[in-house]
């Protein structure tokens, strides 16, 4: 998605400034964003994974349930 902003010149070189000095882009200059985190829950279900095929006859059997 783009969008264009129009800003006022001494506003403009001030962000040009600040995306040069905190080596950001323009964007990330004028709309920072949040940083991503991932959130987890816990399932209460642990299981290995290193055999995929025991891992798929369970998951079909639980589908039969």
């Amino acid at each position: 998605m783009q969008t264009t902003i129009i800003l006022d010149e001494d506003v403009a070189a001030a962000v040009d400034n600040f995306s040069r000095q905190e080596g950001v882009g323009i964007s990330e200059a004028v709309f920072p964003r949040k940083p991503y985190v991932h959130r987890t829950a816990d399932l209460g279900l642990r299981m290995d994974v290193s055999n995929i095929g025991e891992v798929l006859e369970f998951l079909d059997a639980t589908d039969d349930r």
